[in-house]
């Protein structure tokens, strides 16, 4: 499941210079502040597309939108400090079928592509798209947006991951709705090839029984997890997306 990248140390320098841009200086004159601060969102701009390149994200399904969203989001929660793990991301790209794999998890310390899986979306959301989300109890929908991981338990789905959401109104009820990432035996190719898409949980973005345990221990315990789609609603109210 690891995919490495030859350039690593490209990626180390991309994060690092990434970090230094959050750093207010006090050079330079204040008549070309303004100039400096677009020339600055533009190189992280530019060193995110070529990570996404880098990483040949591309090849493998995930929206070049659902990968810079995630990042700008990732650098504001880090940012303000809201991350215990700074070094892994997770993104499920929504957009995609669920016979697709869509589950990405990036280690960006050593930049490399930890897992590329199935992953499940509530019952209510849709059959092989998740086209509705939702952040009521009862819903049996998944909720989009910026997560961070918790800690884990042994419940009924076996070794489970607990999720909090960290977007007011969007997904701040994941944990009393007890949303967590478990695996399931309906996340696998069998169902697709049976149904055409796989199963679907209530609401939990559950993965393949055989890579629960191995994604959960590498992403628990503080690290991003960004859900996707392209979802007009969801973007407009981001106020992450929209810092």
């Amino acid at each position: 499941m690891k995919t490495r990248i030859s350039t690593r140390n490209l990626v180390f320098f991309i994060f690092l210079l990434i970090s230094v841009l959050h750093i207010p200086t006090g050079f330079g004159k204040s008549s070309n502040y303004s100039f400096k601060i677009s020339a600055l969102s533009n190189t992280k701009i530019n060193l995110t597309a070529m990570l996404y390149n880098q990483l040949n994200l591309d090849s493998l399904g995930l929206s070049q939108d659902a990968f810079s969203m995630a990042m700008k989001g990732f650098e504001y929660l880090k940012s303000n400090g809201r991350l215990l793990n700074e070094n892994i991301i997770s993104i499920i790209d929504f957009s995609k079928s669920s016979a697709s794999k869509r589950l990405f998890v990036i280690d960006l310390a050593s930049g490399v592509l930890l897992f590329n899986t199935y992953v499940a979306h509530g019952q209510n959301s849709g059959s092989e798209m998740a086209e509705r989300f939702s952040n009521k109890l009862c819903s049996l929908q998944s909720s989009l947006g910026f997560y961070e991981t918790a800690s884990t338990y042994i419940g009924k789905h076996g070794y489970s991951l607990k999720l909090e959401g960290l977007e007011k109104g969007i997904n701040d009820n994941v944990m009393e709705r007890a949303i967590v990432m478990h695996g399931a035996s309906y996340v696998s190719e069998g169902i697709i090839k049976i149904k055409g898409y796989l199963g679907r949980s209530w609401g939990c973005p559950a993965v393949p029984e055989k890579y629960s345990k191995p994604i959960i221990d590498k992403i628990k315990n503080g690290s991003c997890i960004f859900i996707y789609a392209n979802n007009s609603a969801y973007l407009h109210q981001s106020k992450i997306l929209q810092s």
